[in-house]
């Protein structure tokens, strides 16, 4: 089957568009000379080749086909019209009962808050515009991520709405900041928001405006305190189902640790994606028996957040990034420095092996990482598009790290 493109001019980025192309196994057909150029959109994309066997495999990605070839020509600065890219694209998964197709490495806008290091304005809109070229197009942003809402406002200025996909939070944790008000004070830390439906509606209208872009197409009513309240006749969800109703928010869901908590939102039935946090990684998988196998008989979609535990699992120094990332396991560090010595003992890159770990279970569909730069970002992308050595994971798994 054919994917006949004739639409004139680049309503789709070009990378986005090969990635559809791939999930669901199509050519493309452009007058497009651009296109035509590249290898990615000439004759067969990319076919579905025999299943990769055993558990030393590359990772196969449910639902789609490996990435195409790099790409060489130089990148266009034209926001509107975004270019050709020098390394492959990002696979994608569908996102659970949401169908959304997003990019196995969605982008946690976190990376550019502030929050782990300054990131100029003008840096985070380039580092916005490099990840759409390389397929990157799921934003999962908060208002508690520093200034990342304004930042992301302005980088997504000028794109089409429908060449990205943005994930936003109603944050119901502790006051942790928050940029749309920058001179407000504090909270005290025992203080909690409102979990009632009209504070939520509130709440992410006023985050919508701030952004300009229409709607969410998801949203993560994130860690409430408790369900009792968040489930109640007026409670958050309930605010959540309205904004739905409305068209300001396509696909609704949690993001939270509990796994109990996760159990109970999949049980009302309303819940089409969720994010989890350090529970499916190198380090741990308890998600793997208290919340997969749940989200996965009703279909929801699954984000898995920390899967390079905030850095310590990237194979930069661990204690560094330990202390840059604030993570404070000791167990986890000193494991984290034995997998990483592991990996240069045998000149494999943790990163790709922390990555493609998470992108082996086929219930996970995205694992959102917060780059600060596009090295990152490039780092990122490579790590789950280049395959590591045959008998890496048997290796490690014989290695009880």
């Amino acid at each position: 089957m054919a994917l006949t493109h004739k639409l004139s001019g680049n309503l789709i980025p070009d990378a986005h568009l090969a990635a559809l192309a791939m999930e669901h196994g199509l050519e493309i057909c452009s007058t497009d000379t651009d296109s035509l150029a590249s290898p990615r959109f000439a004759g067969s994309i990319c076919s579905p080749g025999p299943a990769r066997q055993g558990p030393i495999a590359a990772p196969r990605m449910s639902g789609d086909l490996r990435p195409g070839p790099p790409r060489s020509a130089p990148l266009r600065g034209d926001i509107g019209r975004i270019g050709p890219v020098p390394i492959a694209t990002v696979p994608r998964r569908r996102w659970g009962r949401s169908s959304l197709s997003i990019p196995v490495i969605p982008f946690g806008t976190q990376g550019f808050g502030n929050m782990f290091g300054a990131v100029a304005e003008e840096e985070a809109t380039s580092l916005v515009r490099r990840a759409i070229e390389l397929g990157v197009n799921h934003f999962d942003c908060a208002r508690c991520y520093g200034d990342s809402l304004r930042k992301l406002g302005r980088a997504l200025r000028g794109i089409p709405r429908d060449s990205y996909i943005v994930s936003g939070r109603a944050c119901l944790h502790r006051d942790r900041g928050d940029a749309l008000h920058p001179d407000r004070p504090r909270h005290p830390d025992d203080w909690l928001p409102a979990a009632s439906a009209d504070a939520l509606v509130r709440d992410v209208e006023e985050q919508l405006e701030y952004l300009g872009i229409g709607y969410f197409d998801a949203l993560l009513i994130h860690d409430p305190p408790d369900m009792e309240r968040c489930l109640g006749a007026n409670g958050a969800l309930a605010g959540g189902l309205s904004l739905q109703r409305r068209g300001l928010v396509r696909h609704l869901g949690f993001g939270m640790r509990p796994h109990d908590f996760h159990r109970r939102a999949i049980d009302t039935g309303d819940v089409d994606v969720l994010l989890c946090f350090n529970d499916y990684n190198l380090l741990r998988r308890s998600a793997e028996d208290g919340v997969l196998p749940f989200a996965a008989a009703r279909d929801v979609g699954v984000l898995n957040g920390f899967s390079i535990a905030r850095g310590i699992l990237t194979g930069a120094d661990v204690d560094e990034a330990a202390r840059r990332g604030r993570w404070g396991s000791t167990e986890d560090v000193e494991r984290a420095r034995r997998m990483r010595q592991w990996c240069l003992d045998r000149d494999v890159s943790l990163l790709h092996l922390a990555l493609q770990f998470c992108l082996r279970e086929p219930r996970i569909h995205g694992s959102p990482l917060g780059s600060q730069n596009i090295a990152e970002l490039e780092a990122n992308v490579r790590a789950v598009t280049e395959s590591l050595p045959e008998g890496t994971f048997a290796q490690f798994a014989v290695a009880h790290l």
